[in-house]
């Protein structure tokens, strides 16, 4: 017997037609959303930004692929990891099925991270992945758009992410919350090593020859972008999780 409330269809329909309401409104919520975040104002970037791609060294211009809108994925793979963060690789599962249908709309999708090209290179050929994937190793990049910080911001706890200081699980100093741990252990890594690098998004436009930042998100901003998430949401028992039960997709099945 089930545990959980049953009852007639007629019921179900009922609450269900509630439900339908507070849906459409969320619905219209993330509208408004969605237009408040295309109206934010453009930066002008003039940082000569460097980045290592298959094709050779590249700009940030180079990265929109000769389209006009650049996504770029923040993926937590830093120069001292064995392998890229199992959770971001969840998320980065989803960019080979859409990643043509955005270029076919004037937009391109990237990752960016800070390992060495041939990291990145390798681990993609192990996942199976073809979308473009640069590394910005030894610059700037990352730090700029808040998502590598360095071992003295972490001593000081100056770390600003998600645009606050020090509020993220991942800035505690002590008793690390169980999933920050084991994403660390399955990139290799210890908990330090391992957050001062974070996961995020940003968005870029280009103009005229010239390269403008539009909107960046971070931590639970990236929910929407998680493709298990909406499915998940909206299964019978949601998320139903305590810590990290996900694994890359070739480890399922594996101790």
């Amino acid at each position: 017997m089930s545990k959980h409330m049953t009852g007639t269809r007629e019921q179900w329909l009922a609450a269900r037609i509630e439900l339908l309401a507070a849906e459409k409104e969320l619905t219209r919520r993330s509208d408004e959303l969605a237009r408040q975040r295309q109206e934010l104002p453009w930066v002008r970037i003039d940082k000569k930004y460097r980045f290592d791609t298959d094709e050779g060294k590249a700009s940030l211009a180079d990265l929109f692929r000769g389209r006009s809108q650049l996504l770029v994925y923040h993926y937590m793979f830093g120069p001292d990891y064995t392998a890229g963060c199992a959770t971001c690789s969840t998320i980065a599962d989803g960019f080979d099925g859409f990643v043509v249908h955005l270029a076919n709309h004037d937009v391109t999708l990237a990752a960016v991270s800070r390992a060495p090209l041939a990291q990145l290179q390798a681990y993609k050929r192990r996942m199976g992945w073809t979308f473009p994937w640069a590394s910005s190793f030894g610059g700037d990049f990352n730090a700029d758009f808040n998502v590598s910080f360095s071992e003295q911001q972490q001593r000081e706890g100056s770390i600003e992410y998600n645009y606050a200081r020090g509020t993220h699980a991942m800035d505690w100093k002590t008793a690390l919350p169980q999933p920050v741990t084991a994403n660390a252990a399955m990139a290799g890594t210890d908990a330090a090593t391992y957050t001062r690098e974070r996961p995020g998004m940003s968005a870029f436009v280009l103009e005229d020859g010239v390269v403008y930042h539009s909107y960046s998100t971070y931590a639970r901003g990236l929910d929407a972008l998680w493709g298990m998430y909406p499915w998940l949401d909206r299964a019978p028992r949601g998320r139903n999780e305590t810590g990290v039960w996900w694994r890359r997709h070739d480890e399922y099945g594996k101790r």
